[in-house]
């Protein structure tokens, strides 16, 4: 399998998905079947472009994850208060 490729997401370094199954793991489930559509009806000429565009929807993004963990505590301790 391939090794994966890492970038850097807001001065944090993050590994990024290089094949076609490690792309779709990456991925959250509900955009899984988008990817395998697309993925599948890619040609020898676009099926670069097509995996780059996935590799990037599948890299982590330590900002974003970092937001959600604050919301959820917030609703969490909101729904605690009631």
């Amino acid at each position: 399998m391939a090794e994966p490729l890492k970038t850097l997401v807001d001065g944090v370094e993050v590994e990024v998905p290089n094949s076609i199954p490690a792309i779709r793991d990456a991925l959250p489930e509900h955009r899984r079947e988008e990817f395998d559509r697309e993925i599948n009806a890619a040609g020898v000429h676009e099926i670069h472009a097509v995996m780059r565009h996935w590799m990037l929807e599948s890299v982590p993004d330590p900002a974003a994850d970092a937001i959600m963990d604050r919301l959820a505590r917030e609703e969490a301790e909101r729904a605690g208060a009631e």
